[in-house]
């Protein structure tokens, strides 16, 4: 039986080791592997490490590094883990594996670049313990959720659930802008608003939701109209828009904003027993009047104060705008960027169609400086500067 000395010596000799210099030349086209336990990891590490301890190593890396030509580093404290580690990325099929002699001790004593890592309490361990269980989140998707901002564009139907949970799924701030009141014919299907709330300001009822369900969470309220006066402001610095609005004038408004300030939206809509839902991702696949060139007249699209909607439809159209939020927060999955799922209730019943780009769209198609802002509630045309 070997010893553990000849285990190591066995495995260095089928690695490539390098020094702490040469790796930091790597800092931009490797990816770098922390395989130390958890309290190690917590003290500094290497910025944008990925972090998986050695027991684990087996278990979660083919789930969160798919590509297995990828240069990776591994490190660890002293050099003695990476090695071991660096031979079971090589027996996994990784081609291009190198463990860093001396570990990170050597590269903090060497002055090289490291941080102290923002870590969860164990609070937040047990409350996100289901997410921390899946190795496409894991502590680094939390942590990123947790620095996440998403601007809700309604607190109605389909902003009640999707801002829910959202803000369950630990969103550190979640911006919620409407200007409406709570009232009795809401609650059919808007469950963020209860019957003790009937009058009070939505944006109110919705941050005393929020903030009893998740006490990590941040809610920043609108309780204005949103226009062209102040859109380009109130959506600045949120990471992701889950657009709940039901009207064209705002959505196109919406669009043009997001395009400027090159912030990703994540669109619903429902009427009666059917909705939709697609992501809007500027610059990269298709824009809102991509999908809709010119709004259709009143009588073709009657708002659900005139036509009526399933109320329980709104909690899974809304759901799935907050799945596509945290797959665009996370970099999880394949988002709806150029493709509109469509849902129907009495079929039960989705169908995905494919939405291109328009090579001649008003908009995407020409440069985010020649956009302006305007007001479309009268005329829903694109408004470009010649």
């Amino acid at each position: 039986m070997a010893s553990s000395r000849e285990i190591l010596s066995k495995a260095r000799a089928s690695i490539s080791e390098v020094g702490c210099k040469e790796c930091e030349h790597m800092l931009e086209e490797a990816l770098f592997l922390d395989v130390r336990e958890a309290d190690e990891h917590e003290q500094g590490a290497i910025p944008n490490a990925i972090h998986i301890p050695r027991g684990f190593l087996e278990l979660q890396l083919e789930s969160r590094v798919t590509d297995k030509d990828i240069p990776i580093v591994v490190y660890c404290a002293g050099g003695v883990r990476s090695a071991l580690a660096a031979k079971t990325l090589q027996e996994m099929g990784y081609s291009k594996v190198y463990s860093m002699i001396g570990g990170f001790n050597k590269w903090k004593d060497s002055g090289l670049p490291w941080k102290i890592p923002a870590v969860l309490t164990p609070e937040q361990r047990n409350r996100y313990h289901r997410h921390l269980l899946l190795p496409e989140v894991g502590e680094a998707g939390q942590q990123k959720l947790l620095e996440s901002k998403v601007l809700m564009l309604g607190a109605g139907g389909l902003g009640s659930p999707s801002s829910m949970y959202l803000a369950a799924a630990g969103v550190g701030t979640i911006g919620v802008i409407d200007m409406d009141v709570v009232d009795a014919s809401n609650l059919q299907r808007q469950i963020l608003h209860n019957m003790d709330r009937i009058g009070e300001r939505k944006v109110d009822s919705a941050k005393k939701t929020l903030s009893q369900l998740n006490p990590d969470v941040n809610v920043v309220t609108y309780d204005v109209r949103l226009g062209a006066d102040n859109i380009l402001d109130i959506i600045d610095g949120y990471d992701v828009i889950v657009d709940g609005t039901d009207n064209f004038p705002t959505r196109y408004l919406v669009n043009d904003a997001s395009l400027i300030k090159n912030i990703p939206v994540v669109h619903g809509s429902i009427f009666r027993f059917e909705g939709q839902v697609t992501v809007f991702k500027p610059w990269d696949g298709p824009c809102y009047r991509c999908l809709v060139p010119e709004p259709p007249p009143a009588e073709l699209a009657p708002s659900c104060a005139e036509a009526g909607v399933l109320g329980v439809l709104c909690g899974i159209i809304g759901s799935l705008q907050a799945i596509e939020a945290i797959k665009l927060l996370i970099g999880l999955g394949d988002p709806l960027v150029g493709r509109l799922m469509a849902y129907d209730s009495l079929e039960q019943q989705f169908r995905t169609f494919k939405v291109r780009r328009d090579p001649n769209c008003p908009t995407c198609s020409g440069s985010p400086d020649d956009i302006v802002i305007a007001e479309y509630d009268e005329l829903c045309m694109p408004h470009i500067a010649k």
